[in-house]
């Protein structure tokens, strides 16, 4: 799969706003057949609307709205080439996060993506190739102080693309993430404290990060960076993790200081 006239189906979740909206928005500028899927029935239709895709509102994270998705872009795509699981949420802070807080978070962040996965990579495998782009936060690789969940669900769900990818490259399946740091979306403008360490190696448009996106549709590398220093920071923390983890520390004490 290329990026391409090759790619022609696409599904992107989560895409009312921010990153999904200017993936949609890319795609279907390149000449794509573009789905789009959120929760925002309205902010949906009205960009499939300005962009000439389908729109699929709905839950994309529960099983039954996750096979529902899919068969929908298989009654009108003809199927599906490339899988944008963009959908996402920050709920809670610190240990204060409750009980609905950590659930919620896992069934967005990580099991909408292994229940879309068991309905796309059958049939990928049976058609010859497929790919699915998850948006995962430089928050899976290196961790987002002040929001356990998010930095826990979307290490997971790092975790379940590696194992997708592991499982299944050799039959075709392209498996990425999307791992930028700070990112002009509501998250980012909702961060408070947390804006000035998120914006440290600049703050990207969603634009930049539908332009990383589409560029990559043409190699299949698993990591997509918009921020480089994303790749330094991760082998940073992977070869000296206490130095790393001191170093969080002391941000995190520099935060409490305010």
């Amino acid at each position: 799969m290329t990026s391409d006239s090759a790619v022609r189906r696409i599904v992107v979740t989560g895409a009312a706003a921010g990153i999904g909206r200017a993936i949609a928005t890319k795609a279907a500028a390149e000449g794509a057949k573009v789905m789009v899927n959120d929760l925002d029935a309205d902010a949906v239709h009205a960009l499939a609307h300005e962009i000439g895709a389908i729109a699929a509102p709905g839950d994309a994270a529960s099983p039954e709205g996750a096979d529902g998705l899919v068969a929908i872009a298989n009654e009108w795509l003809g199927g599906v080439d490339v899988w944008f699981g963009n959908a996402g949420i920050d709920r809670g802070r610190g240990l204060a996060a409750s009980e609905d807080d950590w659930t919620d978070s896992w069934e967005v962040n990580v099991m909408a993506h292994v229940r879309a996965a068991r309905a796309l990579v059958p049939q990928w495998v049976a058609q010859g190739g497929g790919r699915y782009v998850v948006t995962a936060s430089a928050a899976g690789m290196l961790t987002m102080l002040g929001a356990p969940a998010y930095s826990t669900t979307k290490h997971g769900v790092i975790g379940f693309a590696e194992w997708l990818s592991a499982s299944y490259r050799h039959k075709g399946v392209v498996v990425q993430a999307i791992c930028p740091q700070g990112v002009r979306t509501r998250i980012y403008e909702e961060s408070g404290d947390l804006k000035e360490v998120l914006s440290h190696d600049a703050v990207l448009e969603p634009s930049d990060i539908a332009d990383a996106a589409w560029a990559a549709l043409g190699n299949e590398d698993f990591y997509i960076l918009p921020h480089e220093r994303v790749g330094d920071y991760y082998l940073a923390r992977a070869t000296a993790p206490d130095r790393w983890l001191t170093g969080m520390n002391r941000i995190q004490q520099s935060l409490e200081k305010r």
